[in-house]
């Protein structure tokens, strides 16, 4: 997959699908949860992994939370909860190369009927110069009923939940990066405004590309603890696992009340070279002031 030759604010429409820039593809249809896969870099190197063998719940970049009243909203193993667009989003070009893509969610408890939320989802595509490009998530969960978002709290494994991705797994030499500058090859709750996962790109063997998502201000658990790993023994012996999660929901869980609105914005700039903390810092500076 390239993007050099089709224009910023180029856009397909598929089975269930919509391909913004030739970068990155939006499965609204997928019958268990939309994901975006493949997310590509600005150089062409596919970053994201669909349904590996260990966790084939993992969809490339994805939005969702373990547990709404103890229902199962991540692992599709039976009884699990279902995330469903109802009908095609609306895809809107804006001035400046970007594009937005707005829907309407229902999380479907097992039973397939008794709905736990409503999610209104933004997505929005904003070119970042000849080496990067966002994508914008922008969500917001209103429950009919009270109810109670929760985690696996965390002792091997756990405290997962919120906006995640699985990398590629031939995605390699890759590490982490924070805020405070410090770079690790796994991240247990560490709050920061921003983690960015940076290596060698697949296929190639030279250069590096990178991910990074960056955490809102308006979140409520700004800035938000990060679970990530580069290789993990949970993800399997052998390969780079490439997890990055904005854990929100680690420390505890999250009490809505009827009707209660849930917001939760974050930026994931996808990038070719390595960005170092000055850069990433100035990017997050830039989009929490509301500018681009």
């Amino acid at each position: 997959m390239t993007t050099g030759a089709e224009p910023a604010t180029s856009v397909s429409h598929g089975d269930g699908t919509v391909t913004v820039a030739g970068a990155w593809t939006y499965h609204w249809g997928a019958r268990k949860r939309p994901h975006l896969h493949p997310v590509a870099s600005p150089g062409g190197h596919v970053l994201t992994r669909d349904a590996p063998e260990d966790h084939p719940w993992h969809h490339g970049l994805w939005f969702t939370i373990k547990f709404v009243d103890g229902d199962n909203f991540w692992e599709e193993v039976p009884p699990y909860g279902v995330l469903r667009h109802q009908g095609a989003p609306t895809v809107e070009a804006l001035d400046g190369g970007a594009v937005v893509v707005r829907g309407e969610l229902r999380w479907t408890r097992p039973d397939r009927e008794t709905v736990a939320l409503v999610e209104q989802r933004t997505l929005t595509h904003v070119p970042l110069g000849p080496d990067a490009y966002a994508i914008d998530l922008d969500t917001s969960l209103v429950p009919p009923a009270a109810c109670h978002l929760d985690r696996t709290p965390f002792t091997t494994w756990g405290g997962y939940g919120g906006l995640a991705l699985r990398g590629a797994g031939d995605w390699v030499d890759t590490r982490l990066l924070l805020d405070d500058g410090s770079t690790h090859d796994r991240v247990l709750g560490e709050a920061s405004t921003w983690c960015d996962l940076t290596g060698t790109p697949p296929g190639d063997g030279s250069g590096r590309v990178g991910l990074a998502v960056l955490d809102h201000p308006v979140n409520r658990r700004h800035p938000v603890p990060f679970y990530a790993s580069t290789r993990a023994a949970t993800y399997g012996e052998d390969g780079w696992s490439n997890f990055l999660n904005a854990a929100f929901l680690w420390h505890e869980g999250i009490d809505l009340d009827p009707g209660e609105e849930l917001r939760v914005r974050h930026r994931v700039i996808v990038h070719d070279g390595e960005w170092d903390r000055d850069r990433l810092a100035a990017a997050w500076a830039v989009w929490a002031e509301g500018g681009r």
